[in-house]
């Protein structure tokens, strides 16, 4: 007893449908990614290595980086807010906040949902951090957080390895 039967040409007749469909389902997953991904301006020196290296941190883990290469550094952390004793050598801006320095992407995503933080930091130019990663060296460093009465607190502690 057949309860259900196709022909050969039908079965080959489908073939086309089903890759279609299969192809449309992947194409609309990649814009769906992308649709996720979090955009982030990265404002750096054109010379500078390591910030290369934090934007492919940034981009392995979900940001879209608009990169962009700025003559004058000093004048452009003044410009958007960053203390100088927060100083490093890139600064990202998401959201209306900065990011400064190799500050690891799981907090640069925390910043964006904050509202209590003008920006975070990672001072100076810790090695072991996003962009900074040396043959098994690290030191222990510290994210700050600027809150908006202009005072400083940890956001939080890396530990060296």
């Amino acid at each position: 007893m057949r309860f259900f039967a196709l022909k050969p040409e039908t079965l080959a007749n489908m073939r086309t449908p089903l890759r279609l469909a299969a192809l449309s389902a992947l194409f609309i997953s990649s814009l769906a990614q992308a649709a996720d991904l979090i955009p982030i301006e990265v404002h750096r020196d054109a010379n500078c290595g390591c910030c290369k290296k934090w934007i492919t941190h940034l981009e392995a883990n979900g940001f879209k980086v608009e990169d962009h290469v700025e003559a004058n550094m000093s004048e452009f952390k003044q410009q958007h807010g960053v203390p100088p004793r927060l100083a490093s050598c890139h600064t990202g801006l998401i959201n209306g906040k900065f990011v400064e320095g190799h500050v690891p992407a799981d907090q640069v995503m925390a910043l964006s949902k904050r509202d209590d933080l003008l920006g975070v930091a990672a001072p100076g130019m810790p090695m072991g951090s996003p962009g900074m990663e040396m043959d098994g060296m690290s030191d222990a460093y510290q994210v700050i957080g600027l809150k908006k009465d202009g005072t400083d607190m940890v956001v939080a502690d890396y530990p060296a390895h």
